[in-house]
């Protein structure tokens, strides 16, 4: 049986932490920027925590088979 392949494009978007839990960054700062309000950008730096319900239909775990 064949390795599985990782998902190029998740494994750069989503990292998990040391308790097991996905995070992944925020989207919307990329262009745009000057007709955001500052508390706008400042809130989509943050890190978010990937939602319970992504997790257990085994949408990362079938991209990231040996994370």
């Amino acid at each position: 049986m064949p390795k599985m392949k990782t998902h190029s494009g998740a494994k750069k978007r989503f990292k998990k932490t040391a308790s097991g839990k996905w995070t992944h960054r925020k989207s919307g700062l990329r262009h745009l920027l000057s007709g955001m309000s500052a508390k706008r950008g400042r809130q989509l730096r943050t890190v978010c925590v990937v939602e319970k319900n992504d997790i257990e239909g085994k949408v990362l775990k079938d991209y990231l088979p040996y994370k």
